[in-house]
């Protein structure tokens, strides 16, 4: 096994730990079960619990940022950048679904693992919708709204349908019509729709 792989086994160990527990209830013995490792592999990568947990952190918000770096360069228009940023969000958060439950618990915990580091590629992410909002405004395409606002109307509704899939799943068995006939693409492109209302002064 390979320094990589190891390191592979017990991010994504750790990951279904702390999404199904949280940081204080997870534990180290049970990641290192899941990842077949021992438990001073994960020390000698991680440092510590906190450290494994907040690289967890770090890599889904340097995720979103490496990603609108890529996307809705010179000569797309705002909104084509607003749908984009949404996509970044959206794609991200699929592809890692244990983040939506942690980052709604760390939320719930008043933040209390978010480091400067985390928070750095927090503000890089606020601070490049807040850019794509100047621009619409200068444009004449936005109306002036605090772009922490539209950031909230964006990552709220996607996290949350990630978060709520199970769920979803069984009150569809339990009766309730169309609680899972929602896809991924369906909710994206609402959530895409409601924040360009919101910055063209539509709502």
């Amino acid at each position: 096994m390979t320094d990589i792989t190891t390191r592979q086994r017990v991010f994504a160990a750790a990951s279904t730990e702390f999404a199904a527990r949280g940081f204080a209830g997870a534990n180290v013995d049970r990641i290192a079960r899941a990842a077949g490792v021992n438990k001073a592999m994960i020390y000698y990568h991680f440092k510590s619990k906190a450290a494994l947990y907040r690289e967890i952190l770090r890599d889904m918000f340097d995720a979103v940022a490496a990603r609108l770096e890529e996307t809705g360069g010179a000569g797309v228009e705002p909104a084509g950048k607003i749908r984009a940023f949404v996509e970044a969000i959206a794609h991200e958060a699929e592809a890692r679904p244990h983040f939506p439950a942690i980052w709604f618990r760390e939320i719930a915990e008043d933040g209390t693992h978010i480091d400067d580091r985390i928070a750095s590629s927090l503000g890089a992410i606020i601070k490049r919708l807040a850019a794509i909002v100047k621009e619409g405004v200068k444009a004449g395409t936005f109306t002036p709204v605090d772009p922490l606002l539209v950031h909230a109307g964006i990552v709220g509704p996607l996290l949350f349908f990630y978060a709520s899939a199970a769920l979803r799943k069984r009150m569809a068995r339990a009766g309730i019509r169309g609680a899972d006939a929602y896809e991924s693409r369906d909710v994206i492109a609402h959530v895409q729709r409601v924040a360009l209302a919101t910055l063209e002064g539509r709502v």
